[in-house]
């Protein structure tokens, strides 16, 4: 999905205009919203809209014209606002913090330990990078149903305003996993003037994720996907109602998770590559061709060779050697742990489309010289193994896409293989195992899918694991961790014995943590605490309007 340019300039008129009025001072101080968010939309302004002819026509009064332009309004809130998450944040949480991934970068090896601090360049950017969206989402919000003229007609503007409402509430998804009691913005420009706002408890935010994504699921617009394309990559009712599955999940309310879970599967939206879709594997989910398939269900949209911050990063950081990127990039920053190496069966066809290891063999790589062979020399950070999703090649090997740390692969957000394990989740609920076929049906997808023998019973340990080999290298194991003890609380014993029983190390020197329950949330970051004390004092419950 190209990044539209009158949205940009959109983007550009809505939040210089808005802060005008605001003090210099203000501007520099409030770090907290707005500061991210200016810097990430004037640099995109920069080279796509500065660069072209001057358009003193448009105003913030007229840019809503059409009904094209309303629904190119959404393109930006798939890409650039989430880059601070997507270049290291989510990986050095979702990954390394979880046990999947292993490093020795110095921006993220204390995720290895548990032990980022308040200062950590990634806290720093989760934070960011989700307030970001939320600002990006509210100037939508609170703007379009304004601005859009009556000859644009209302599902347009619907669907428009279900998208920005779906990505709030998505951004408040990871902001309270991430650091718990966090602020309610409904209009980020309120804070101009008042930036030092208290929390909101826990409770409030999945209240207000929750109407934010039933908002998105009564008005976006309904699909039947099917093959890809650039269209399947808008938000979707469907994609609400998976996410709301999602959320539910997450809050252990099983009748509710278990009630979204087959409103999508039944609804057959979405297919399930290797089993719905004949011909394309699970290797083939990964595979820069395959963007917007029919089961993605939500992915950032990236273009490959764009500026810095508009493509894919994670292949520079993932691939082990410039020879599999031929851009110069591939820097190895992380390898696969050897607990996750050990958790494979050998049977698993994922593992080959998830980790890379010597004389591994990848015909999509390298494809003018007949395919790459992994060399034998090669390290992969001394555990034997390294990272090969979203590990997508040279930009020949991408029908010419991509440049150095500008790859054009999706990164998926929801698959719908998310949904169906939801679904034997929710049907397990608190029992210690089911066989209920309910449960059985879609679990036994994945793993038939995956090449492995179907389970007659499953326990949660059970949906856990394969939770963890499905979605690995897709940053949502540490979040499946955070939840496994219950919704919001304060011990994690079962969490923290599997965390401490993984073997973090390297080849010939183990490396075991004693974790404590209080590594489960992110500090907020001392610079927004500085220049917003109250976060420290008690969460305020919000007013819903």
């Amino acid at each position: 999905m190209q990044e539209d340019i009158l949205q940009l300039e959109y983007s550009h008129l809505v939040l210089t205009q808005n802060f005008k009025y605001m003090k210099k001072s203000q501007i520099k101080n409030h770090s907290l919203f707005f500061g991210l968010v200016m810097m990430l939309i004037i640099a995109g302004c920069k080279k796509d809209f500065f660069n072209q002819a001057p358009q003193d026509a448009i105003t913030v009064d007229n840019y809503y014209a059409t009904a094209d332009q309303v629904k190119n309004s959404t393109n930006a809130l798939y890409n650039r606002v989430w880059f601070y998450w997507n270049n290291f944040a989510s990986y050095a949480i979702g990954e390394i913090a979880s046990g999947n991934g292993r490093t020795y970068a110095s921006s993220v090896v204390s995720f290895v330990t548990l032990t980022a601090t308040a200062d950590n360049t990634e806290v720093i950017n989760s934070w960011n990078g989700m307030y970001t969206i939320v600002a990006q989402s509210n100037a939508l919000i609170n703007t379009l149903p304004l601005k859009v003229p009556a000859t644009v007609s209302r599902p347009v503007l619907n669907n428009a305003l279900g998208e920005a409402h779906y990505m709030r509430g998505l951004a408040y998804f990871y902001l309270v996993r991430l650091f718990g009691n966090v602020p309610i913005v409904e209009n980020s420009l309120e804070l101009a003037t008042d930036f030092k706002v208290n929390t909101n408890p826990v409770t409030d935010v999945y209240k207000f994720i929750i109407n934010d994504l039933k908002f998105a699921e009564a008005n976006c617009t309904v699909m039947k996907r099917s093959g890809n394309s650039i269209a399947q990559g808008h938000i979707s009712s469907g994609s609400a109602s998976a996410m709301l599955a999602k959320v539910y999940l997450n809050m252990q309310d099983y009748a509710n998770a278990r009630l979204y879970a087959e409103k999508v599967i039944n609804s057959g939206e979405f297919k399930l590559y290797g089993i719905d879709v004949a011909g394309k594997t699970y290797h083939d989910l990964f595979l820069t061709t395959n963007n917007n398939n029919e089961e993605s269900v939500v992915a950032m949209q990236w273009v490959g060779g764009a500026p810095y911050g508009s493509g894919n990063t994670l292949q520079s950081s993932f691939a082990t050697n410039s020879l599999i990127t031929g851009t110069g990039d591939g820097y190895g920053a992380m390898s696969i742990t050897l607990d996750l190496l050990s958790a494979y069966d050998p049977a698993d066809k994922r593992k080959h489309s998830t980790v890379m290891q010597k004389g591994d063999v990848y015909p999509e790589l390298n494809i003018v010289g007949g395919g790459l062979t992994i060399p034998a020399t090669w390290g992969f950070g001394n555990t034997g193994g390294g990272v090969k999703k979203y590990v997508v090649g040279t930009p020949a090997d991408n029908g010419g896409k991509g440049a150095m740390q500008s790859t054009a692969n999706n990164t998926y957000i929801q698959r719908y293989a998310d949904v169906l394990l939801i679904e034997a989740e929710a049907v397990l609920g608190s029992s210690a195992s089911t066989s209920d076929p309910a449960a059985l049906v879609p679990f036994n997808k994945i793993r038939s899918r995956a090449g492995l023998q179907e389970k007659s019973a499953v326990t949660k340990l059970d949906i856990l694991k394969e939770r963890r080999l499905e979605f690995a290298i897709e940053f949502d194991y540490w979040f499946d961790l955070c939840r496994f003890d219950g919704f919001n609380v304060k011990t994690h014993p079962l969490a923290r014995a599997i965390i401490n029983a993984q073997d973090r190390g390297v080849t010939g020197l183990k490396l075991n943590l004693n974790s404590t329950d209080d590594m489960f949330l992110l500090p907020y970051p001392t610079i927004e605490v500085a220049a917003n004390p109250k976060l420290k004092e008690a969460p305020v419950p919000y007013v819903f309007k």
